[in-house]
């Protein structure tokens, strides 16, 4: 009996040292090794965002700028998130995560009036001019596309405070859209800022 239970624990450990050498070294280590081949290396690095040599961020995350000056405002902004403590942001990338609150819910109805009535000052706009996408969030509150509606209605402040021709910032809200037939359009928020800054 003592005999058996020595042998059976003693298989046990042997099975949890090799796995432990599989899957808590050789695995991870594989795993390394194909993020460093060609192609792929950027992407598993998190897609970093680089300005002048500086990393300042992640393409694949739509955290929305803060300007200094809010009457002064440089940055493409983007969907609100339900994280955020106002009706506009910005949100906190520690807690991504939508409202869970229903279409009819009163509490999101008067959200989605007080983004719209907001959006518009900060826009200088009609209130039905803003587009669905700005006043309302996305499921995770770090979505960095908006859609080519909401860009377009940010590009002429974008190009009055931070003195690009409105044509040259419409060039680079294009370079920043992807999608197209049967994939929505999308125009990625933290490239397209990122561009901005360069040519600033």
């Amino acid at each position: 009996m003592f005999k058996t239970l020595l042998r059976q624990a003693g298989t046990g450990i042997r099975a949890l040292l090799v796995f432990t050498v599989l899957l808590g070294l050789g695995y991870p280590l594989a795993v390394w090794g194909v993020s460093r081949s060609p192609g792929l290396h950027e992407h598993a690095e998190g897609s970093p965002l680089v300005v002048r040599g500086q990393v300042v961020g992640s393409e694949l995350i739509g955290v929305d700028p803060v300007p200094a000056d809010p009457a002064r405002d440089p940055y493409f902004h983007t969907r609100p998130s339900a994280s955020a403590v106002g009706p506009l942001g910005p949100g906190d990338p520690a807690t991504s995560g939508g409202s869970n609150l229903s279409a009819d819910n009163p509490q999101l109805l008067a959200a989605v009036r007080e983004r719209r009535a907001a959006i518009a000052a900060r826009e200088g706009a009609a209130p039905r001019a803003v587009p669905v996408d700005a006043v309302t969030a996305s499921a995770s509150g770090l979505d960095p596309g908006i859609s080519p509606a909401y860009a377009e209605l940010q590009a002429p402040r974008v190009a009055r405070v931070t003195g690009l021709p409105p044509s040259e910032v419409r060039l680079l809200i294009a370079q920043a859209t992807s999608g197209g037939g049967l994939a929505e359009r999308t125009v990625a928020v933290p490239a397209l800022n990122a561009a901005v800054a360069e040519r600033r």
